[in-house]
């Protein structure tokens, strides 16, 4: 291991675990909605359709503060406002015990999208701070560990939850969010501690180590800058580049979140007990961990993207066809295991994209915008699948909605990397475009 390796090793234990923790904070306040539904739908009145929709009213918050939010972010620095929007959704979450009607079940997810916009592409526009192109598929693998971890953890931790009925004058599903919303808060202060907005602030560093970090990931930005033509705001929203990838980032969201948020209906419906719901719902993320374990480092080392991102999505098209194609709940998991695999692999191979042509405040943007265009498929997913049930008066159909959509990122992920190789036409450009 080089000097360098050991440094950048030394930065990755700083921060990754923190802003795991952080994410999958987030991620719980997203995902335990899945739970609470199981008594909260009979309590407030909510069917499986205006379950759906307000399930996905959540991305449209998130969607239209997104970019505002990481432009501001660009300005005031990561640490203050990653605290801001801890706050902010932390509060909401455990508000949502106060849901009454279906009206309020919609008012609350969308203020909780608008209070937590910003902060996944947040999180990656600050690790473009700290390490350059080549290091960022291990690292985004690492930070999404938060994504099928926050699952496995808040399934088994609703479903005791849940069995809190009338405690304290107060629903299962009541305490649900309150107990899920407070840790959020309470991450405030230690954000604004521990986290460095760049290298330059870090007290663990010495400044000869900041340096060689700046420096790194200057390298980077002078190499994008001396093949680009455009780096404003507005050239960066045009780039037909950041149209591909955010509309081939829709269907991952729309198969993660229709997944998590439909996942604990499906099991329920084998008459299962609450807490079983919660365990046997966890099983499909723990191979989500190890498919983020193998994955991205795999693309890393072979310095190849697209090819790790179709083979992805294929496995994740086939383990959702399979879930629909079988009845018997065993089959079902086993075959939503390779979903749970694929999928969240495909994500954080996805989002090393940007870096290759992004940079600066254009890559705040780039970012955002990709995400927000992307999260489309969050809303469309939970969304377009309770419509399907409350037709069909089946899930099954929904798992081949959410197969479908992945074809779509096939063929762009293909027609991005034609585009590359156009734009590369020696062998060695190709090799490095890879």
């Amino acid at each position: 291991m080089t000097s360098e390796d050991a440094l950048y090793k030394r930065v990755t234990l700083r921060l990754i675990p923190f802003l795991v923790l952080l994410y999958l904070v987030a991620y719980i306040d997203r995902s335990v909605l899945a739970f609470a539904k199981l008594q909260m739908n009979v309590d407030v009145g909510i069917s499986d359709a205006a379950y759906g929709l307000g399930a996905g009213l959540f991305f449209l918050g998130y969607i239209a503060f997104e970019i505002p939010s990481n432009l501001i972010l660009t300005r005031v620095g990561a640490r203050k406002w990653f605290a801001r929007i801890l706050f902010t959704w932390g509060c909401i979450t455990a508000a949502m015990a106060l849901i009454q009607s279906p009206t309020s079940f919609y008012w609350f997810r969308f203020l909780l999208g608008a209070a937590e916009a910003g902060f996944y592409p947040g999180v990656l526009y600050y690790l473009t701070l700290w390490y350059p192109a080549q290091r960022r598929g291990k690292i985004y693998g690492l930070f999404a560990f938060a994504q099928p971890l926050a699952p496995m953890l808040a399934g088994p931790l609703a479903g005791a939850l849940l069995g809190m009925n009338g405690l304290g004058g107060l629903q299962g599903w009541q305490w649900v969010f309150i107990v899920c919303g407070v840790p959020a808060v309470l991450l405030v202060i230690p954000t604004l501690k521990l986290l460095p907005d760049t290298p330059s602030d870090a007290k663990w560093l010495t400044k000869e180590e900041a340096e060689i970090l700046n420096r790194e990931v200057k390298k980077d930005a002078d190499r994008i800058r001396s093949k680009e033509a455009s780096h404003s705001l507005l050239g960066t929203l045009k780039d037909s580049r950041v149209l591909m990838l955010a509309f081939a980032y829709v269907p991952i969201p729309l198969a993660i979140y229709g997944l998590s948020l439909w996942l604990p209906t499906l099991i329920k419906g084998f008459a299962v007990t609450d807490l079983t719901t919660g365990f046997l719902s966890a099983v499909p993320f723990l191979f989500g961990v190890i498919g983020l374990l193998v994955i991205p480092r795999s693309s890393d080392k072979r310095n190849e993207r697209h090819f790790h991102i179709i083979g992805c999505s294929l496995v994740g098209i086939l383990g959702l066809l399979g879930a629909a194609f079988f009845s018997s709940l065993a089959m079902q998991l086993f075959c939503l295991c390779f979903v749970g695999f694929s999928l969240y692999s495909a994500s954080a191979v996805l989002w090393t994209l940007p870096g290759r042509f992004l940079t600066g405040a254009g890559a705040a943007a780039g970012l955002a915008a990709i995400n927000s265009i992307g999260n489309l498929g969050g809303y469309l997913g939970p969304f377009g699948i309770g419509l399907i049930k409350e037709r069909t008066g089946s899930l099954a159909y929904g798992l081949v909605y959410m197969a479908g959509g992945m074809l779509l990122t096939i063929v762009l992920v293909l027609i991005l990397r034609m585009k590359e190789r156009a734009e590369s036409p020696s062998p060695l450009a190709c090799a490095s475009a890879r």
